[in-house]
């Protein structure tokens, strides 16, 4: 018998996972597999949950049900362990950006189905001053939307209360000066977002056209201050997609460093991380994960 550990979040999203677990193990036994299930109890507890499950059975699958965060403590509790298992997600959170960019949507039974199928790659991963990532690190305005939208809110109204709190920070857009050092060398002055991305998407909009997820760099989008003009080249960015906006830079890297003053924070995959100055590298490849088949063309060099 193969053995499958189940991490899961029971208040993620509208806090319904648990009804659906019998299924899910239900399904993973037809595959095979002795599933040993493990629910988070407290912020950062899903990072503990992994040394225990790998210690306990060392299971041959691992199977993520929570949003982005709780997949980011997962993520962080692998990447400290030698032997990785294969991991498959099934996204309940909020928004999950990271099961858009693998062709997961937010439905539990079409996520069985994508582990069932089984179209294994391994994915790059970032690693910053705070931590490892997913798919995302950013800085500036509106990235404090994810954490600091109340979760009541997120219950009641789903992707719409962050459109709520988007409306909040309008007109209350955050700039830093920042010194950028990257493989293209060196820039600086006033930036009102900073992303660097291994992902298609962030807060449910499309940010890089054609990612390519497992090439050892990562997508970096730098939006200079533009008083009166930033929320506009936002809005051109992330709903028109343009290949070039003005006072916009993009560039590919995999490795980046960031100077700014400690007011500046970082959020890593929906999560408050850190503040100030950080240093951000890929790790290639360095996560087998279970995608479905159609997000191969983000994946262009397994071997």
């Amino acid at each position: 018998m193969k053995t499958c550990a189940i991490i899961y979040n029971p208040i993620c999203g509208k806090k319904t996972f648990h009804h659906t677990l019998p299924n899910v193990e239900s399904r993973l036994e037809t595959l095979g597999y002795t599933c040993n299930i493990y629910k988070t109890e407290y912020a950062n507890h899903a990072t503990a949950l992994v040394k225990k499950a790998l210690d306990e059975s060392k299971p041959e699958l691992l199977i993520v049900a929570g949003g982005d965060g709780t997949f980011n403590e997962v993520l962080n509790g692998l990447m400290a362990c030698e032997s990785k298992p294969t991991v498959g997600y099934i996204p309940t959170g909020t928004s999950c950006d990271l099961g858009s960019s693998l062709g997961i949507k937010k439905d539990i039974d079409q996520a069985m189905e994508i582990i069932e199928e089984h179209t294994v790659v391994r994915m790059d991963v970032g690693l910053s001053t705070f931590g490892y990532f997913s798919y995302v690190c950013a800085s500036g305005s509106y990235i404090d939307i994810s954490y600091e939208t109340p979760t009541i809110f997120k219950k009641l109204f789903g992707y719409l209360a962050y459109v709520f709190s988007g409306i909040k920070r309008f007109f209350k857009l955050k700039k830093y000066y920042m010194v950028v050092k990257s493989e293209h060398g060196e820039q600086k002055g006033l930036y009102t977002l900073a992303m660097v991305l291994n992902s298609k998407r962030v807060a449910s909009m499309n940010v890089v056209n054609r990612p390519v997820l497992d090439d050892g760099k990562l997508d970096v989008a730098l939006f200079k201050y533009t008083p009166f003009l930033n929320n506009m080249l936002f809005f051109i960015s992330f709903i028109l997609h343009p290949y070039k906006v003005p006072r916009v830079k993009r560039f590919k890297t995999a490795i980046i460093e960031f100077e700014v003053s400690d007011q500046a924070i970082w959020n890593q995959d929906g999560e408050k991380k850190g503040k100030g100055s950080i240093k951000i590298e890929v790790v290639k490849q360095a996560l087998p994960i279970i995608i479905n088949k159609n997000q191969l063309k983000y994946f262009q060099n397994q071997k």
